[in-house]
Order: C-alpha cells, then structure tokens, then sequence
C-alpha cells in the first residue's frame, strides 16, 4: 500500500560521487564481480552474526524498492511488498503467466473445477529447499495451518492474515486423494477458486516445516520456489536469497537476489543510473522522469490492475455515516490535479473499485468531478455545513498507486480547508500504518490495492464486503460496527451491494457476473465509502545490464527468467 518531502535534488550530488552515500548501504549487493563482502544478518530474534563470503564468480541481482518486508510468510501478510520476496521462495498450486493473467502450470499439472468439487494433481519429484519431496499431503498441511483453528500446527488468529479467509472461506474440506492428488470441496459454487489458488497466500510449504518451525517461518520460509532463502538483515533492510540448483521449473540466471529498501523515490532512481542497483519499483512522477532520462537505465512500463482510494471509517467517526458528506468529500477533494500534478503521466482518475482492464468495469460512471459549491451544499444538506475535524492516516513509502502519498494528503488537507473541514494528517512506515488501519484506528486513510488474481471479486468481495450476513447489518444504515476487517476498513455495509457481490461469486456464467459487477460498480460510486482516486501505471526501472525481465502486474517479480551481464 515516500518520504517525498526529501524532494532535494541528489542527481549531480550522486553522479560526482559515484553513489557512493547509497552503495554503502548496499556493499556486498550490488552485482557483478568483484573480491571480499562482509554481511551483517539478522534472522529471527535478536541474535546477530558476521559471516564473510567472496562473490567474485558470482552473478548479483540487486532489486530496490521503497519498503522493507514485514515478513517472509505468506500466510502473515496482505502486503505486496512482502508478497515480492515470497513469490521467489515459495510455488503456488497455479502460477499466472509471466507478464500476463492467464493461468499456467504451477506445482499443479492438472486442475479442474466441477460444481463443488476442485481437483488437483500435483508434479512429482518437486523438491522443498529442505531436501524433502513436495507431496499432497504438504499441501493439505499448508491449507490447514492457514485457515483451520483445529489443526495442532495452527499459529493463531492473530498471526495468519485476514486473507485466508476471503480466498478460502469457502471451503469446506481438502483432503489427499492419493500421494499427488488434493480434493477441494467447496460449500457452493465459487467463481474465483482457481485464480486463488495461484495467488501469493497459498505458497506450499513442507509439512516438517510447518510443524518443527511455526511461526519461525516469518523469517526462516522453505519452499519450493527458484530462490532459497539466505539472511535477512533487518538493520540494513535486505534480504538475500540464493538460487535454487534442484528448481523443477526455468532456473534463475543468476547466483543470488538482493531486496533492498531505499524509501526515496528519487534517490532509488539515482541509484539505478549510478549502477549500484539493478532493478526498482515504487516511481512516481519525477523518479520515472529520472530513469526515462537515464543513459544506463530504461523505464518499463505497463497499465495496472490496481485502484488507489481514501477509505472513510464509517462506524467509528459520525459525519461519515451521512452520504451526503461522504459525497461532498467526494467532490471537495481535487481527485484530477492529484493525478494530473502529483501523479503526473502515471495514473488516471478513478470512478469505481475496479480499473477498465478487469471484467464488469463500468464505463458509464465518471470520477467525481471537483466541485467545492456542490460540496458544501452537500455538507450543509447533512447538518456539517460548519465542518468537522478528522484524520487521515497515510503511509510514507511510495506505493504503486499512491507513489507520493504526503503530496497527496497536503493536497485533501488544502481541499478540505476550503469547505471548512480541518484534516490532520498522520503519517506512518508502511507496516505499522496496515497494522494502524487493519485494527480500525484510523478516522480516514489512504490505501490502495494491486490484485492478486485480475477477477473482481478481488476487488469488490476483498476490499468493500464487510464478510457478515446481510441480515446482521442493522436495518436503516449502511455500515456495520462488527465487520471482518483487515482489508475491509471503511465498515460500509450495503446489503444489495453485498447481495450483488455474492451471487457474482456463486455463477460460473461471465455475462451474469458482468452485470452484476457493472451494477455493483454504480453503487459504490453513488454511496461513495471511498474517495476513488486513481488507477495507476506498473512501472520499473531497468539497468541495461539487465536482461529477461517482464513486467508482471499479477504476482511475480518473475526473477528467475532475469540475467546480468
């Protein structure tokens, strides 16, 4: 889901020294040859050790981004930041295709859904990173210890995300049909289950693993992936994998990945055309300008599927109960000038919860246009013609679509200054920040989502369905105060909007879905929970030493096709 008030200017800075103020807090990172790397880790606990390694036959890849991981399970996390570093260790039952978002072959050669049964045949002589073969039996184990409370290996409800139960709640049993065949039962007909099934959360682990290592598996993960874990030295904010020699699929190129932290945009950016990195993400506006300038990098880019938005807590702050001031919010905040100045060239406005390229957009709804007068009759209409006061939490790290997100929330404290509404901006490192507004303590935040798997049920059931009856919702409003939260953090609750959702869900029929979603769409734009702000462009950052690399806007990065010169 920057810190952009460091806008100084380092270009000349960095090019007169070589980069030599960030290579030195990636010595022993950056790729290609060279003599002796010392490397301080620091993997689970406390305990820290220095170990010397010599690189000097070894292939590199250093991959920078804004945000260190908050942890290596994917079972622990909503985040595609730590997703990023998961998808290298760990292999899905489906995979997406490189660069696009079609299914393909994963540890699954086999797959197939009829009514309510799924099946699953998996590849045999798959090797976990611990040397032990991959079988049903570990994938059944990794279900459990995901979503079942029973099993003796399960690390708690407070440790496994909120995603476990959006992607798979709807299962009712997965059982072993032979030693490389799972059957799934569903409860009902489930639209989106393959596609789940290739998402980050289901990375299958061994069932050894699960069981001597626990929650340890947040700094210690085995897989099946082309990448092995190496260290994590939390200090420095780097993780280091190795390539996997016993890989069943394509195998890396090169000998290890770096995943670096640099929370400036631009000084990432400077730091790819210096060389000391070899791969970044998280640009905005004047970082890409910087690469596409760039003589040593190219700029990659490619449209979204994700959605940047301001979500309101309903249930916790008054003035947001009433439409109307969630309209005039609506309306009061300068969604175009965002893009178009801060975003400038690599996002568009927003009119609904899903972008043009995911089924069921509908193209009759327009973003809300800016409008001050119509907000404050709005406000006026709804009795806060004198405003109110509320916060807005925000994250400082750039996203994909938010890449500077204190511009921005200077941008809604101006707008909504001028309709009598006082904003107090509360800004927060990226993962305490999801901590922050998953345990709904925010009055108003900045959030955004880059799907999982291109269906829109990863948008509108994920993100806007409160994941309760509709006959718990209490009659006359639309929020609720008890609500599954975790990605649901506006607590709206509009039961057709819901009944919409669901039976989108329970259909195999694409036209049925289509208009439901469509209709759905309309909703969310009419009762506006969210400031719907923009849909933004996939971009990276490329050194020309860097070859194979695809752009992948569903899981990925795919790393293991990249080489290095």
């Amino acid at each position: 889901m920057p810190q952009n008030g460091n806008s100084v200017d380092r270009r000349s800075f960095l090019k007169s020294a070589g980069g030599a103020a960030v290579a030195a807090t990636l010595a022993g990172c950056a790729g290609g040859n060279g003599g002796e790397e010392t490397t301080t880790t620091t993997t689970g606990g406390d305990e820290t050790t220095t170990e010397e390694t010599t690189s000097e036959e070894k292939t590199i890849l250093t991959y920078a981004r804004g945000n260190d991981s908050g942890t290596i399970d994917p079972q622990n996390t909503t985040s595609g930041e730590d997703a990023k570093v998961t998808n290298q260790v760990y292999d899905k039952p489906i995979h997406f295709k490189p660069g696009g978002s079609q299914l393909v072959d994963g540890l699954a050669t086999e797959y197939s859904v009829d009514g309510t049964m799924v099946s699953l045949t998996f590849r045999e002589g798959v090797m976990f990173h611990n040397g032990e073969e991959m079988t049903a039996s570990d994938f059944v184990a990794t279900y459990r210890r995901f979503l079942d409370p029973e099993y003796e290996y399960y690390p708690g409800k407070d440790y496994v995300s909120g995603y476990g139960p959006y992607s798979f709640g709807v299962v009712n049993d997965v059982s072993e049909a032979g030693d490389y065949q799972v059957e799934i039962e569903l409860e009902k007909k489930y639209a989106p289950i393959l596609r789940n099934l290739a998402m980050f959360i289901i990375g299958v682990m061994p069932e050894t693993a699960i069981q001597e290592k626990g929650t340890d598996l947040s700094t210690e993960p085995v897989g099946t992936g082309p990448f092995v874990f190496d260290s994590w030295d939390t200090g420095n904010q780097r993780i280091r994998l190795s390539r996997n020699d016993e890989y069943w699929g394509e195998m890396a190129k090169v000998d290890e990945v770096v995943f670096t932290a640099i929370s400036s945009n631009q000084t990432r950016a400077q730091t790819l055309d210096t060389g000391d990195v070899d791969i970044i993400d998280g640009l905005g506006a004047q970082s890409s300008q910087i690469v596409e300038n760039s003589d040593n990098a190219e700029l990659v880019s490619k449209p979204g599927i994700n959605i940047g938005y301001m979500a309101f807590n309903i249930p916790k702050v008054e003035a947001f109960q009433s439409k109307e001031v969630r309209q005039a919010i609506s309306h009061a905040i300068n969604t175009k000038a965002i893009v178009d100045t801060i975003f400038k060239g690599i996002a568009v406005q927003a009119s609904q919860p899903i972008p043009s390229n995911v089924m069921g957009y509908n193209e009759e709804l327009d973003p809300y246009p800016y409008d001050p007068e119509q907000a404050q009759s709005l406000l006026d209409e709804a009795g806060y013609g004198d405003g109110f006061e509320f916060e807005l939490a925000t994250f400082k790290n750039p996203r994909t679509y938010n890449p500077s997100p204190l511009q921005a929330a200077q941008t809604v404290k101006s707008n909504l200054n001028e309709v009598g509404i006082t904003v107090n901006i509360n800004q927060q490192p990226f993962n305490p920040f999801l901590d922050y507004t998953a345990a709904g303590k925010h009055d108003a935040c900045f959030l955004g989502w880059m799907t999982d798997n291109a269906d829109p049920d990863n948008f509108y059931y994920a993100l806007l369905h409160p994941g309760i009856e509709t006959s718990e919702v209490p009659e006359g409003q639309d929020w609720a105060e008890e609500y599954k939260g975790g990605l649901h953090v506006s607590g709206w609750a509009n039961t057709e909007f819901m009944d919409l959702v669901k039976e989108a869900q329970e259909t195999y029929d694409d036209d049925a879905r289509v208009e439901n979603y469509r209709e759905a769409g309309q909703i969310a734009h009419e009762e506006a929970p969210w400031v719907f702000m923009d849909h933004a462009q996939e971009l990276r950052g490329v050194h020309n030493r860097v070859s194979g690399f695809e752009l992948a806007v569903i899981s990925g990065p795919f790393l293991n096709l990249v080489s290095k010169e």
